[in-house]
C-alpha cells in the first residue's frame, strides 16, 4: 500500500511537501510546490493544483506503483483532480485522512525545509501551534524586502496583512531574553535597538540589532 499527502499548505511561509510511501518498505520520496505557485496571479489560477498533480504522478512513478497496489490519498482540497484522474486511468484510489507512517516522516520533511528557510526553530517545533500566521508575519516584517519572497503572496490573509504601515524608531533595551528575528543572534541588555511597530490582528514591537 501507498500513501501520498501533503504538509505545508496551510503556512504562510514556503511552498507545500507533497510525499508518498510504500507503507511495508517506509521508502519515501517527496518533492515541492513552489511557493510561486503560490504568489499573487498564479494562486488565482490555482497553478499549486497543477504543480501538486505533476508531482504526484512523478512519485508514484518512482515509487514504481502498480494498478493493483491500493493508494491511499489525502481528501484534502489538494489532490481532488489527481484523484479523479487517478481513479479515471484504473488505479486503485482510497481517498481518507492520512496517518502513519507518512504523516510524521512529512511533517517532520515539511519541518526541515521551513528550517533551511531560516524560520526560528522556536516558530517550527517545541510549540503548540507551530508555523502560526501571526507570528511567521514577525519574522516576514523584521526583514520584509527578503522574507515577503517566501510567503504565499496569493492568500487574502497576506493581502490583508501584507502590506501594514510600519513605524520605525530606536531605543535602548533593558529586558533580558530577546533575540534580533533579522539575524537570529541575542540582543544583550542595555543594547541601542532599532523598534519595529506595526498593527495586525493585534499591536506587535519587534526589537532588532541597531545594525541589522
Amino acid at each position: 500500500m501507498v500513501q501520498i499527502d501533503d504538509a505545508g499548505s496551510g503556512s504562510l511561509i514556503g511552498g507545500t511537501c507533497i510525499g508518498a510511501m510504500r507503507v511495508e518498505t517506509k521508502e519515501f520520496v517527496f518533492d515541492f510546490i513552489p511557493v510561486e505557485s503560490y504568489y499573487e496571479g498564479a494562486f488565482e489560477k490555482k497553478a499549486y493544483i497543477d504543480k501538486c498533480e505533476e508531482i504526484v504522478y512523478s512519485l508514484i512513478s518512482k515509487l514504481n506503483v502498480s494498478k493493483r497496489e491500493e493508494i491511499q490519498i489525502c481528501q484534502g482540497y489538494m489532490f481532488e483532480t489527481v484523484r479523479h484522474k487517478l481513479k479515471q486511468e484504473g488505479f486503485n484510489i482510497n481517498s481518507t485522512k492520512i496517518k502513519d507512517p507518512l504523516q510524521s516522516a512529512i511533517e517532520n520533511t515539511f519541518q526541515e525545509y521551513a528550517l533551511s528557510l531560516g524560520l526560528p526553530v522556536q516558530y517550527v517545533k517545541y510549540t503548540r501551534y507551530p508555523l502560526h500566521f501571526h507570528r511567521i508575519l514577525r519574522w516576514v516584517y523584521a526583514d520584509y524586502d527578503r522574507r515577503h519572497l517566501l510567503c504565499k503572496t496569493g492568500w487574502k490573509s497576506w493581502k490583508k496583512y501584507g502590506h501594514l504601515n510600519v513605524e520605525i524608531s530606536e531605543d535602548i533595551l533593558y529586558k533580558r531574553n530577546y533575540t534580533c528575528l533579522k539575524c537570529g543572534k541575542r540582543i544583550k541588555p542595555g543594547s541601542r535597538v532599532k523598534v519595529l511597530r506595526y498593527t495586525s490582528n493585534c499591536p506587535n514591537v519587534i526589537y532588532l540589532h541597531h545594525k541589522c
